[in-house]
């Protein structure tokens, strides 16, 4: 039973380490908590149920196409709800993203209905038996697939022109911007690629649960945050890792303290508030962007 619980609590994991992730490069590089980004998750999962449902097109083509369109919605936000304000008023922005929270949930609400709506089957599911564990398939694609994009991330950050340029604007705009970085494409691709995950995680977790709502990234964005702050605050890595510990530690509260009341969010919100007094920079440490 515990092993069982393991392996869907790294699942779990791998989806709050993609929204994380997003949070943190954008908080990184822009010192911006985007709290439109869960919004973004869900646009993402009814991107995939969108195509899967009208085109039937296979899941590696469907989750790709998911991730462009979402995005393409994350370089459209900061475009017109972030890049235009003035950087004097530090709230604008943060304001300015929770004003596109409630027009995307909204928008949804009228497209889709305020109920939940099945999510396709896209693979055939298989499940797989190794002694007393039952292993599904979805949960070792959506465990693989999550793995995949934090790798490629970490070394396109850490190895990459364009992802050292990313480092350089997160530790300071000014200096970033006389080495000869473009300091306002380096935030736009930043975006991109933060939405881009969001999107990707939204399908995987349409996968994993059969049904999506409007209101599901009301959800994943807060369980985003606290893995920000588990894993430091603009830290990537420790994002990534962060989300698995959440993930495992969730699914661990449910069979040592099994009962009828919803003790996953308790225990996660319970570590968030642990994590800021005792440990306010996290376990891996925080990063602030400068100006």
């Amino acid at each position: 039973m515990i092993f069982q619980q393991l392996i869907n609590g790294l699942m779990l994991g791998a989806t709050y380490s993609l929204v994380a992730i997003g949070y943190t490069l954008i908080f990184g590089v822009l010192g911006l908590l985007h709290f439109a980004h869960g919004e973004v998750l869900m646009a993402g999962a009814f991107m995939g149920l969108f195509i899967i449902t009208w085109s039937n097109l296979p899941l590696y083509v469907t989750l790709p196409l998911a991730m462009v369109a979402t995005g393409l919605l994350g370089i459209i936000i900061d475009l017109l709800a972030i890049r235009p304000l003035k950087k004097d008023f530090h709230l604008a922005p943060l304001l300015a993203t929770i004003g596109v929270t409630i027009i995307l949930q909204n928008l949804a609400v009228k497209l889709f209905g305020g109920y939940g709506t099945r999510f396709p089957d896209a693979i055939e599911v298989v499940h797989y038996k190794i002694g007393s564990i039952m292993i599904s398939s979805i949960n070792i694609l959506i465990l693989g697939i999550s793995l995949f994009l934090m790798l490629v991330l970490y070394f396109f950050i850490k190895r990459t022109k364009t992802g050292k340029a990313m480092r350089a604007v997160s530790e300071s705009h000014l200096t970033a911007g006389l080495l000869g970085v473009n300091v306002e494409w380096v935030v736009l691709l930043t975006f991109g690629v933060a939405s881009a995950l969001a999107g990707a995680a939204g399908v995987m977790i349409g996968l994993a649960f059969h049904a999506i709502t409007p209101f599901i990234g009301l959800t994943f964005a807060l369980k985003g945050l606290v893995v920000m702050l588990l894993g430091g605050l603009g830290n990537v890595a420790g994002a990534m890792i962060g989300g698995l510990i959440l993930g495992l530690a969730e699914v661990l509260a449910i069979v040592i303290f099994p009962t009828e009341i919803n003790v996953q969010d308790i225990f996660s919100f319970g570590i968030m508030i642990i994590i800021l007094i005792f440990r306010p920079t996290g376990l891996f440490g925080t990063r602030v962007t400068q100006g």
